[in-house]
């Protein structure tokens, strides 16, 4: 085995993996929602099968894919459809050099924000620290072709978010690997629910910009141990 087929195996296994985690902290319902990640080295990226159940996922039926989307003949899996999401995937891989994993759920607290086209404001410390100010909101696309990937890729170039609310469709995060991504998809609908339920009581009291940096600085740089690609 090369150097990359064990790379692209190593890939398979994670991102397979990554998708129950969708499943434990009720990100996504039925067969909706998938996870992606870029296979080190190389110009490609693996992500899960379109309609399969969570529950039949492995590392055998994931389905590798070059950064155009299109599937590469001849590997396990190639003979399924890849996620109806593969070309906004592949673009963000694409235009976003430092990706290396991609997440689009359903959770319901985040599509609720997106459905009002509302990002969510950065009003508690926990989002200051992960996402380093409020999560924005991108434009409606259709589902199909890339322009999902367009319309990531401009809302977050240049913002410390890494998730993103697609308008009347829901989030899409984004992290240096699968398992950061999924963590960022975690805690955004956390973040989407805490401040709903907030909104709720009374009016809700900003952060000033000068603490949400010191927040985001402590929380990226500081906390947690050394050797974390990603706290």
């Amino acid at each position: 085995m090369t150097d990359l087929d064990e790379a692209i195996a190593a890939v398979r296994a994670d991102v397979a993996a990554l998708h129950a985690e969708l499943v434990r902290y009720g990100l996504v319902v039925w067969t909706g929602g998938n996870v992606s990640g870029r296979v080190p080295g190389a110009d490609l990226f693996v992500i899960k099968p379109s309609g399969v159940s969570y529950d039949d996922l492995t590392p055998e039926n994931m389905i590798l894919c070059d950064l155009d989307g299109t599937v590469v003949p001849g590997t396990p899996g190639s003979d399924r459809s890849p996620s109806s999401d593969t070309a906004a995937h592949a673009y963000v891989y694409r235009n976003m050099p430092d990706v290396g994993g991609v997440v689009h759920t359903h959770s319901p607290y985040a599509v609720a924000w997106a459905a009002r086209g509302e990002e969510i404001p950065c009003v508690i410390t926990g989002m200051a620290d992960e996402f380093g100010g409020p999560i924005p909101v991108g434009p409606f696309a259709i589902i199909g072709d890339d322009s999902i990937g367009r319309g990531i890729v401009e809302t977050l170039s240049g913002h410390r978010s890494r998730a993103v609310l697609m308008q009347n469709h829901g989030p899409f995060t984004i992290g240096v690997s699968a398992k950061d991504a999924v963590k960022a998809a975690v805690m955004c609908e956390d973040a989407a629910r805490t401040v709903h339920f907030a909104r709720q009581g009374g009016e809700l009291i900003p952060i000033p910009q000068e603490k949400i940096d010191a927040l985001y600085n402590r929380y990226q740089n500081v906390y947690g141990q050394s050797t974390d690609a990603r706290r």
